[in-house]
């Protein structure tokens, strides 16, 4: 059977659909992105804060020593201080003088009061953490 040539009227000519779905997906990865960098910048902030406060922490219990008991304050100073060495060459170096001082503090059976030159550079210690 041959078919016969009649001319389509019911049928519209092909329309050309324009087709966003690339640009969507283009924003989509956009926003995503955004979001993620976001998100990760705020982690950072909090992780960088909460070490601030750790250092807080560990001046204010460096602050709150009590000489009442020499060795228990040469150990407690000599722990905690190094936290603070590591800062600059001038802490460093601070430290160390500091470190040596309470070392006949620590060793000893019985100890006497830590004297108040060593309390001094204890306190000079503070200031330059301070700083």
């Amino acid at each position: 059977m041959k078919s016969p040539n009649i001319p389509l009227n019911d049928i519209a000519p092909l329309v050309e659909i324009h087709d966003y779905s690339l640009y969507y997906f283009s924003a989509l990865v956009l926003i995503i992105t955004a979001l993620a960098a976001a998100s990760i910048f705020a982690i950072i902030k909090q992780v960088r804060k909460r070490k601030i406060s750790i250092r807080k922490e560990k001046l204010n219990a460096l602050r709150a020593v009590a000489f009442s008991d020499p060795k228990h304050a040469a150990y407690t100073i000599s722990e905690i201080g190094r936290v603070f060495a590591s800062d600059n060459e001038r802490t460093y170096k601070a430290y160390q003088n500091l470190f040596d001082r309470l070392e006949p503090y620590k060793y000893a059976p019985r100890v006497e009061m830590i004297d108040e030159e060593t309390i001094g550079y204890y306190r000079l210690y503070l200031e330059m953490i301070d700083a």
